[in-house]
């Protein structure tokens, strides 16, 4: 990326997150990330005090409901897909740094969150995990590894407790006026 996109770049993170995350307008927020390059469907909702980290490397689907004050963090890449839930305080890190490199370098990883998820309050997502089409995570829980599709998870680390038996036949549609 060229200096000037970085910049540019940068500078739409630091307006969204400091400015745009706290006006009560769904279609503001929205319209902001797209403006500086994230791919966002329709019928999405990106509740108030939620932090966007490399805006430009965010893909959401359609239909996708991101509760209050979750930190997306989509520098190594963020895809979430469509009809998916995330409640308030989740966490997504795509992001960490080896801890044996004498420059102590950064390593991206990206997420992949597939359709017909959700991931309940104070859900924390690492780098590099891909949670499959209709996979539930619990609150509270921490996800390390990829989960299976349908799959229900809890706990830290988080671990299979159980299969989701739903036909998928939802679009959570959630945009309260002035959240």
């Amino acid at each position: 990326m060229s200096r000037p996109r970085r910049i540019w770049a940068h500078l739409g993170d630091v307006f969204y997150n400091t400015v745009i995350t706290y006006v009560p307008s769904h279609r503001l927020r929205i319209g902001a990330l797209r403006l500086w390059g994230a791919t966002v469907g329709r019928d999405c909702s990106v509740l108030r005090g939620t932090t966007v980290l490399g805006i430009g490397n965010l893909r959401v689907g359609e239909a996708v409901s991101i509760g209050f004050r979750c930190v997306l963090d989509a520098r190594g890449g963020l895809t979430i897909g469509s009809n998916t839930v995330i409640a308030s305080d989740t966490h997504f890190i795509s992001a960490f740094h080896d801890v044996h490199a004498p420059d102590f370098a950064a390593i991206l990883q990206p997420i992949v969150v597939e359709d017909y998820v959700w991931l309940a309050v104070r859900t924390t997502v690492l780098c590099g995990v891909t949670i499959g089409r209709g996979a539930v995570v619990s609150a509270c829980s921490l996800v390390r590894q990829d989960v299976p599709a349908m799959d229900i998870v809890a706990g830290v680390p988080a671990v299979s407790v159980g299969t989701r038996r739903s036909t998928l036949d939802y679009r959570p549609v959630f945009r309260p006026l002035f959240f």
